[in-house]
Order: C-alpha cells, then structure tokens, then sequence
C-alpha cells in the first residue's frame, strides 16, 4: 500500500523508488503483485507519467485512511511525551494563509518539531481524498462532501480605509454615504451587505477600480484608492495595525463561514487533531471582536420590533 500510494503522489516509478530506497524494478514488482492479488488494473502507464484510473483513486483513498491509522496506532504506542510527528498534507486560501497562518507557522513549529507541513494555497474548492489531503480550511457554507468540517470562525464583514483616504475625502457615516466615495470593487461581489435596523440590506457600490482577489483588494486599498468591504482575515492585521481605519462598524455583518475540512475516518490522526485545535486557537487570536463592531444600546434610544432604531 505504501509502495502505490507513493507511486500515484508522484506519478513515477522512479521518484517512488527514491523516496521508498528500493530499486524501479521492485517499485515495478510490487505493483504488479498488487494489481494481480486484487484482480484489477489500478494505474494506467505512459510514457511520461503513472496516473490511477477509477479504481486506483478509489483505492488510494482507502490506502491513505488505512496508513494514517497506522501512523496513528504507532503514534499511540509510543511514549505519552511524544510529540505528533509524519507529514502533514494541507490546503488554504491564499490570503488567510498568508496573513493569518504564516505568521503562526514558527509557533507550530516550535510546537510540534516532527510534523512537516505541505502547504498548498488555493482559493478554489478542492476534492481533499482525490488530491490527498490530510486537512483543508475552505470559506463559504460547505457542500456535503462526506467530509468532517468543523467552522472555525464567521467573523464579520470588515469596510475600511486608509488613513490617507479619510483625511482626502472623509468616511461614510452610513451605507447610504457610499454613493459619495470611490470604493474598491470586486468582480464576484458588486454588492457590499450591511446591518440597517436588523436587517441585511445589500448596496451596489461604486468606484474606478475593479479587482480579482482579496491580495489585490487590499494591496489597493493600503494605496489609499477607496474604500472595501472584505473577510475579516484579509483586513483584520491591517486594522489592529492602523494602516487601516474601520468604517460602518455598527453596520457589519456576519460574513461567510471559515472552516476546518478532513476526510473521515475512524482514528484521527494525531497530527491533524493538533492542526485543527491551533487552526481554531488562531482564528480565535485573530478574528476582530464581534461586541466591539456591533452597536451598542444607548439610554432613551426607541426600539421597534426588537430591534435598536438608531438616528
């Protein structure tokens, strides 16, 4: 099983026998016996590259649950001070990698000395067993992919802008103001979403600069181009920083759901447990604080239909 799951992780005999130290032939072999005990074809050869047909990835992803509780057993069996230890094969948004985990990295490191990360940053939804992944953290509300998900954080929407910006063109005192200011728009949301009266209302907003990508909304933004509205782990550090000044607080939504994935299985490994547990300790850490951007009652303010009217 090791010998197959090498082989379909780096598409070669070659590479496989160097990572395994044993000769292609035995590579060769041994795959040879395996598709002979199971009475089917698992991979299908050319002349460049080892691919797994139907079969085969339905049968890695087996394999890889098979090894990881062997990994895990083994792990069990060893002394209690024993830190987690073997490879850990992950996946993330590009920007909350970069601003959120990077910067946690060392700290893990220091943590666990035996887990090395393999960290791939994607922001597009990926099929954890059919690439191999140990753990991903996805945003959005998750689809049933028969995975185990556990939300990390839902934070809210954060509007901002730079200092520079403020003190040119001043800062809207309510979503309706935005008519007024050149704000940063994305492609995939032409609509920014606020809190009015207890009510998510959506405003179309405007500016002369429209981008692809959170990096991109923010680099901007830092330039004092406009204003934006984005997750909280693209802005948060800039905020806490004041590179960047929070605007429409009282009026922040609830954003989209940021959330821990792995497959299932009946043994967790201990490496992925640890990663999910300081996966929620830094969201946590990081995430601004919802009671701070939500509005606060005030003496001899009306309320109607249970919610706080504000002048």
């Amino acid at each position: 099983m090791t010998t197959f799951v090498r082989v379909v992780e780096s598409g070669s005999l070659t590479a496989a026998a160097g990572q395994l130290g044993i000769s292609v032939s035995a590579v060769a072999k041994t795959l040879a016996k395996l598709e002979q005990e199971l009475q089917t074809q698992l991979l299908v050869r050319s002349t460049r590259k080892v691919v797994p047909n139907d079969d085969g990835r339905m049968f890695y992803a087996r394999c890889q649950q098979i090894l990881n509780d062997i990994e895990d057993a083994e792990a069990s069996l060893r002394a209690a001070q024993q830190s987690p230890r073997g490879r850990l094969r992950m996946a993330m948004p590009v920007l909350f990698g970069r601003l959120t985990f990077l910067p946690h990295v060392a700290e893990f490191n220091q943590r666990f000395p035996d887990i090395v990360l393999e960290v791939d940053f994607e922001d597009h939804r990926l099929d954890l067993i059919g690439r191999g992944l140990d753990i991903a953290v996805q945003v959005g509300e998750l689809r049933d992919s028969g995975c185990i998900s556990r939300v990390l954080n839902r934070g809210l929407r954060v509007t901002a802008a730079s200092p520079a910006y403020a003190a040119r063109h001043g800062t809207p005192r309510t979503p309706a103001a935005l008519e007024q200011h050149n704000c940063i728009v994305s492609s995939r949301w032409p609509l920014w979403r606020f809190n009015e009266n207890g009510r998510n209302v959506e405003f179309p907003v405007r500016g002369d600069l429209v981008v692809n990508g959170g990096d991109a909304l923010r680099e901007a933004t830092l330039l004092g181009l406009g204003i934006v509205q984005s997750n909280w782990w693209t802005l948060s550090s800039d905020v806490a920083s004041g590179r960047l000044t929070p605007v429409l607080e009282r009026n922040a939504v609830e954003g989209r759901p940021l959330s821990v994935v792995y497959p299932p299985m009946r043994h967790v490994p201990r490496k992925v447990r640890v990663m999910v547990d300081f996966l929620v300790e830094i969201t946590r850490v990081a995430a601004p604080s919802e009671r701070s951007a939500k509005p606060r009652r005030r003496a001899g303010v009306p309320r109607k239909n249970g919610q706080m009217v504000f002048p």
